[in-house]
């Protein structure tokens, strides 16, 4: 054991561990997941890639979520963790959001 203040030779400064942190964060980050045929992630995305969309009252029937966690769904999940583009209008049956796959 080194006197105290002194650090071992072979002992690095931090760098390799924040190296292999921003590694194991673009690969995550490149690794787009796929949803399951038949699971429910599957089907809200089926609801969102229909030509006519769907509200945030038919998401709330497909999940059973409260109105909030179907808009968090859409923000932090389709926008932020999968890249995809969620395009929102307004319709006289209420707000629409559809999605695209790229």
């Amino acid at each position: 054991m080194p006197p105290r203040g002194q650090v071992f030779a072979d002992r690095d400064d931090g760098r390799a561990r924040r190296k292999r942190q921003r590694a194991r964060t673009t690969l995550r980050k490149n690794a787009r997941p796929q949803a399951t045929a038949g699971s429910n992630a599957s089907a809200r995305f089926a609801l969102l890639e229909r030509l006519e969309g769907a509200t945030v009252a038919e998401l709330q029937k497909a999940t059973g979520w409260q109105p909030h966690s179907v808009r968090g769904f859409l923000a932090g999940t389709v926008k932020k963790k999968l890249g995809l583009e969620v395009v929102s209008s307004k319709e006289e049956r209420g707000r629409i959001y559809r999605t695209t796959r790229k």
